[in-house]
């Protein structure tokens, strides 16, 4: 019989599918649920943008066109990254990609031999850990701490694992699943680790600006880190452009031609008139961008107001993202679990509320004892966000 490729056996996968599909099941059979497990976003995208996408297509674009993206949106893209960030940037550094998922394999290819080591963070976005897993790299986490405002990145821990084999580390500030974010400290003490052991830096960025109070920062405008960072930037978020993949790497120069290169190996090229709404989504109002965070952030108020009423939950108000990852330890030990993944197979049940859990976001660091669980809340309204998370707590609090 023939055989698959051995490194299948690395790959691994966005394990909040598989929950995505328990909820259907259980809503199949009659069931309410109220769906907190996907960080997709039930906001329709703006009508200029999907107006921009049908006029190119009337106009005939939809055949092949550059590799690094069409000039206007590289151009846009330049733009807008740069100036929200304080960095110059020219259509050179910019290279469009079908989302942002793809940056994260085409940076691993550029810059990780088989063999070579790459930070990062666990819990994290899974797709980190298999991607250096399946190109033959050695993954290594580092955690965040527990703090009264969230989590923090343990940089002890950081500079322990750093090895002369260590050829990158992915670092993502407005981070899922936990909503941390780096305090100028931590992002320069991150920034000052890659230069003295000459790392090179993913910045994943997806959540840059999705964001309820504060000013983002970039650690790609630090000194000395345009020359080591790579930017992952998508639309999906900002834009409510899940589906339509769309999204980009912000480069060096000599990094930004090698992903021309992949994309023409890969995919040839992103969608042609795809572009033409992302143009219109950086050139066009920006008013539903603001709309939308306001929904957002009144879902995130509604959400943290009540988890922290349901007995044995704890969770800090993140300033970004849409995710929440409240502590659930006493909540379990009030239910009788001591497994997380039972503790949520339970809930949905009992409940209908359905979320991930710590574990799907990479595997348990030794010396971790206390147990989480996230909930997004960009695809439920702030009416089901209350009788959700009201059912949670009746059925906690009646243990």
């Amino acid at each position: 019989m023939q055989q698959l490729a051995r490194r299948l056996d690395n790959l691994g996968t966005e394990t909040a599918f598989s929950v995505a599909q328990a909820a259907a099941a259980w809503k199949a059979k009659g069931n309410r649920v109220y769906p907190f497990h996907l960080g997709d976003i039930n906001i329709p995208t703006a009508p200029n943008i999907i107006e921009a996408m049908n006029r190119a297509i009337a106009d005939g674009y939809t055949g092949y066109c550059p590799g690094p993206g069409i000039p206007q949106l590289r151009e846009a893209l330049a733009e807008d990254i740069g100036t929200r960030r304080g960095m110059e940037l020219t259509p050179d550094n910019v290279v469009v990609m079908t989302g942002g998922k793809p940056v994260i394999t085409k940076f691993l290819q550029t810059v990780m031999d088989p063999g070579q080591e790459v930070l990062y963070p666990n819990p994290g976005f899974p797709i980190y850990e298999s991607q250096i897993e399946y190109l033959g790299g050695t993954a290594v986490p580092y955690r965040y701490l527990p703090t009264e405002d969230g989590f923090a990145i343990d940089l002890d821990q950081v500079r322990a694992v750093i090895t002369p084999n260590t050829a990158a580390i992915i670092y993502n500030d407005l981070q899922n699943p936990i909503s941390a974010e780096s305090t100028a400290a931590e992002r320069e003490a991150i920034a000052q680790l890659a230069q003295e052991h000459d790392l090179w830096v993913l910045s994943d960025e997806a959540y840059f600006e999705t964001r309820y109070e504060g000013v983002s920062s970039s650690i790609a405008a630090l000194p000395g880190m345009a020359e080591r960072t790579v930017i992952l930037y998508t639309f999906s978020k900002k834009f409510a452009m899940t589906g339509s993949r769309l999204g980009c790497a912000v480069a060096p120069r000599e990094v930004a031609e090698v992903f021309s290169t992949l994309n023409t190996n890969d995919e040839s090229c992103t969608t042609h008139y795809v572009q033409w709404a992302g143009v219109e989504a950086l050139r066009g109002t920006q008013e539903p961008v603001a709309q939308m965070l306001d929904v957002l952030r009144e879902r995130r108020d509604a959400a943290c107001e009540l988890l922290n009423g349901v007995p044995g939950m704890d969770v800090a108000v993140p300033q970004s993202t849409f995710y929440l990852f409240p502590d659930v330890t006493e909540a379990m030990e009030r239910l009788g679990y001591s497994a997380v993944g039972d503790f949520a197979s339970a809930a949905l049940y009992e409940t209908g509320v359905s979320f991930c859990t710590r574990e799907h976001f990479g595997r348990r660091q030794p010396g971790e004892d206390r147990q989480y669980i996230r909930l997004a809340y960009s695809g439920i309204d702030v009416e089901d966000i209350g009788e959700g998370l009201s059912s949670l707590r009746q059925w906690i609090e009646t243990a």
